[in-house]
């Protein structure tokens, strides 16, 4: 859906997928399957975090846009609020502050009601030059 910004294999071969966009920020969502269960009936932790870096990168990568560079996490805060049932999930990151090598980034995750997250995400993303810097 963005030109901006594909999914990376390792999201697409958990069934992750970009939803809709809301505004720039492309919505990942991803329907449970067996794959992705933790404990019997839940939501990986992992799957769910992994869920939550994409959906930020997503919002770096659309934030830089045709300016490009490499994306190299540097700093993942992950907060689990509640337990991932097994149904389709959504997430999506926030640009929180842009500096010229360093993004500061949110993702939030949920299910049928978005005032009920089920975990949220800081990210500190280092922006490397095309070059390979």
């Amino acid at each position: 859906m963005s030109d901006a910004f594909t999914l990376p294999p390792y999201a697409l071969g958990l069934g992750y997928e970009i939803d809709h966009m809301e505004g720039a920020l492309p919505v990942l969502a991803c329907e449970f399957t067996r794959d992705l269960m933790g404990r019997p009936g839940f939501w990986h932790g992992g799957a769910l975090g992994g869920m939550l870096e994409i959906a930020a990168l997503g919002a770096v990568r659309t934030h830089l846009g045709a300016q490009g560079g490499r994306l190299k996490p540097v700093n993942v805060s992950i907060q689990f609020l509640r337990g991932g049932l097994a149904k389709r999930t959504y997430a999506v990151g926030h640009i929180v502050r842009a500096g010229r090598r360093l993004v500061n980034v949110t993702a939030e995750a949920w299910q049928d009601d978005r005032a009920r997250l089920l975990a949220t995400a800081q990210l500190q993303v280092m922006i490397g030059r095309a070059n390979g810097e």
